[in-house]
């Protein structure tokens, strides 16, 4: 008695209850957009498909997917660039 008592008194819907999303596939405009997106990079084709695979039952993973994609390479290719200006300072340096 006392823990259905105690249980009405805590129950949150939020917590107890699974909420579950609805998921929409990419329509063929939102298709174009994701290779768009591809387009200023060069990627390996298995990202690519990947990415068309992940649009076919969400699309919005799928922006959320290629997104992840090339903020990782944006930052790879950032780190290389600074690697690249230390090397060239420290040869100039070496050259004197």
């Amino acid at each position: 008695m006392y823990r259905a008592l105690i249980e009405d008194i805590f129950y949150e819907p939020e917590e107890t209850e699974e909420t579950e999303e609805t998921t929409f596939p990419a329509t063929d405009k939102d298709l174009l957009i994701l290779t768009e997106r591809f387009l200023a990079f060069e990627i390996p084709s298995k990202v690519f498909l990947q990415a068309i695979a992940i649009a076919d039952y969400d699309g919005a993973a799928a922006f959320r997917y290629v997104d992840s994609y090339l903020n990782t390479l944006k930052n790879k290719n950032k780190r290389k660039h600074k690697k690249l200006l230390v090397l060239g300072a420290s040869t100039r340096f070496d050259n004197n």
